[in-house]
């Protein structure tokens, strides 16, 4: 199965995050009692390994935020990470979206509860570069170069696709995001979350753009497409949870690939959810792998980056449907869990990755029209 990173890196090479931003951010600041590690911008510039491993072990804690269990395989990351070196992690609002992590950030900027690192959606990590301190991690040279700042300002960590989830007991097989807007899907479809603030909402309209007729330069399609979902009574306003999902009070979601993948699983022998990537809309992107600035834990937080791009952490998002954005290394090193890769959903047609102009685009209009299309 070709990977994301290698059917998307030319498309890749201008999106996301644009690396002129990141050369602008200012230094990290100092945190107390650990200005060694909130400076440093790779474990060599604390001696090594070892020596970052001590220091994080002696914070003894990891703030993390926004990272939901059954997210990617969060939870399991988590708990790997926290066995691995003996680190308290301490995991806050995991159902909140990009914008409330880098809201915490600066609510909270200077206190022992500030976020340590940042796990956001493009549009919201590009406007935020600022608060984001340089680091690059021992596997640095295998993540491509369109997948990451030239400076260690940010990184991409994991991608998918948009897809659609469903209750095959509920409701047939959708083909297309178009066939959502049938009578057998009345008050059936969810949207995992608010688009102008939620990385994953962001991305489903963006989708429903590209199956009617809009394109990567033109959500607006994807915005009245929702309006229409909403007149028909298709659309249900209520966020996607595990729960909502398992209940039968959301059967049909609009979400990433690897998290409809992941309540598959998780339901197996209790619904038949099953997921589908539309052949007429495929939408694919990164999330983005940042440490805050003003880390309480700089230590911590820099050692959760190196594991988050080892082999270990890299299978264990895979293990949960994520694409891991060492992918193409890790198979032609034989690192990488087969078993899970082969697992990923299949999916046909050429994806379509959203630029930073066409983001920053798609965001200002939704801002514009998003809440009284839906309203």
């Amino acid at each position: 199965m070709q990977s994301l990173v290698a059917r998307g890196a030319a498309l890749l090479a201008a999106s996301t995050l644009a690396v002129g931003v990141a050369a602008c951010a200012p230094p990290p600041k100092s945190s107390s009692g650990s200005s060694d590690a909130a400076k440093a911008a790779s474990a060599a510039d604390l001696g090594g390994m070892d020596k970052l491993v001590a220091a994080a072990k002696k914070e003894g804690q990891l703030n993390v935020i926004a990272l939901p269990p059954d997210w990617a395989n969060y939870g399991e990351v988590i708990k790997a990470f926290g066995e691995k070196y003996g680190i308290k992690v301490n995991s806050a609002q995991p159902d909140a979206s990009s914008q409330d992590e880098i809201n915490a950030a600066t609510q909270l900027k200077g206190q022992d509860k500030a976020p340590d690192v940042f796990d956001l959606g493009s549009a919201v990590a590009t406007a935020n570069v600022a608060k984001f301190a340089p680091y690059k991690v021992a596997t640095w040279g295998e993540i491509p170069d369109a997948l990451k700042d030239a400076n260690g300002q940010w990184v991409n960590d994991y991608g998918g696709y948009m897809s659609i989830g469903y209750d095959a007991s509920k409701v047939p097989a959708p083909q297309t995001v178009a066939d959502l807007l049938k009578p057998e899907y009345k008050g059936k479809v969810a949207l995992n979350g608010d688009p102008t603030q939620a990385g994953a909402a962001f991305s489903g309209v963006a989708m429903a753009a590209l199956g009617n007729g809009g394109s990567a330069d033109d959500i607006s399609k994807g915005v009245s497409f929702f309006s229409e979902l909403k007149k028909a009574g298709n659309f249900l306003p209520v966020d996607p949870t595990p729960t909502t999902i398992e209940s039968g009070q959301t059967p049909v979601v609009i979400d990433w690939d690897y998290l409809n993948v992941g309540q598959g699983t998780k339901l197996k022998g209790k619904m038949d959810w099953k997921t589908v990537v539309p052949a007429n809309a495929v939408l694919g992107s990164y999330y983005v792998q940042a440490i805050n600035a003003d880390a309480p834990h700089p230590a911590a937080a820099r050692l959760w980056q190196e594991f988050l791009y080892s082999d270990e952490g890299q299978n264990l998002w895979l293990k949960g449907g994520a694409r891991p954005v060492r992918a193409d290394a890790m198979e032609k090193a034989g690192t990488i869990d087969k078993a899970a890769y082969e697992m990923l959903p299949k999916t046909t047609g050429t994806p379509v990755f959203l630029t930073e102009d066409q983001t920053k685009k798609a965001k200002d209009h939704l801002a514009a029209n998003w809440a009284k299309a839906i309203g």
